[in-house]
């Protein structure tokens, strides 16, 4: 991009706007619909954020509204025509996880429960590849590539000097313990791992098998945050052919609770530690 706008946030925060306007003008989706000659679907695609929006819809949309004061309107009109610029994952061409990618690269901290695997942000290159090779046996080499780049695009969140991302992430032990390509690569990872965990803006837990039943027994998820005030928080649920985004505060709220009960029983950071330096030690009297 030419610049250090975010599409995909610029779109959510333009879909706000949008749904405060109308909720001001005591409409409804379907009724500002009827009145435009378009699907409610396409409004309410409009107010998530989930579609690129033109500033065109933004003009007509400020006419239904009867949105008075031009300043306003010139604001959204250049948030509209922010939100078209491509992000710096466009660049790989189609990423099917590219809206996650966009809120990730803007939000200020990521709490993450990964109960596989490894969190993509933490992962090594070839343990990264090997993971992908695996869970996606039919793909080709060149598009495994473009997607082990992306993951090492994204990871430079947590290396950026001035603000880097603020991650809290709880693993299950089944990651630990799970062979993604072969056991010296699980030791790179699992050693990688721990000297991320040093990072003051990183922390990492372990939520051992012998914790038993758990909030997060469901599955992945994670909730991000975002430095501006305006931008609600979001939780993330990843899924095989279409992923999940909650932004209601109630179901945010759900989330965070669940987060906090899994953070009280995993290990702490030093047992954490203690805890992956064992597992790198089966491992390595395992290759003699």
């Amino acid at each position: 991009m030419a610049s250090n706008v975010n599409p995909t946030v610029r779109r959510r925060r333009l879909g706000q706007e949008l749904r405060r306007l109308r909720e001001l003008k005591g409409m409804t989706a379907e009724e500002v619909a009827e009145r435009l000659l378009v699907s409610q679907s396409k409004i309410s695609r409009l107010e998530n954020g989930r579609r690129s929006i033109s500033q065109r819809d933004v003009r007509d949309l400020c006419g239904v509204y009867e949105v008075e004061d031009h300043r306003i309107v010139d604001s959204l009109m250049q948030m509209a025509k922010d939100s078209r610029q491509q992000g710096w994952w466009h660049a790989f061409g189609d990423i099917p996880y590219s809206v996650y990618i966009g809120l990730e690269t803007d939000a200020a901290s990521l709490r993450v429960y990964e109960p596989q695997v490894v969190p993509g942000l933490l992962q090594t290159r070839q343990y990264a590849e090997a993971l992908i090779t695996g869970a996606l046996p039919e793909s080709s080499a060149a598009d495994i590539e473009k997607r082990v780049n992306v993951r090492a695009r994204r990871q430079e969140r947590i290396r950026d000097a001035e603000t880097p991302l603020r991650l809290w992430a709880v693993i299950d032990e089944s990651a630990l313990r799970r062979v993604v390509g072969d056991r010296q690569l699980m030791i790179e990872q699992l050693e990688h791992l721990v000297e991320q965990s040093h990072l003051p803006h990183v922390t990492v837990q372990v939520l051992p098998f012998d914790m038993g039943a758990h909030p997060g027994i469901s599955g992945h998820y994670a909730i991000l945050e975002f430095p501006d005030a305006s931008d609600s928080s979001v939780v993330y649920i990843e899924g095989v052919t279409s992923d999940l985004y909650l932004e209601k505060a109630n179901d945010v709220q759900r989330y965070s609770v669940m987060y906090e009960h899994l953070r009280a029983q995993a290990l702490n950071v030093e047992q954490t530690r203690q805890f992956i330096g064992e597992v790198i030690k089966d491992y390595t009297d395992a290759t003699r």
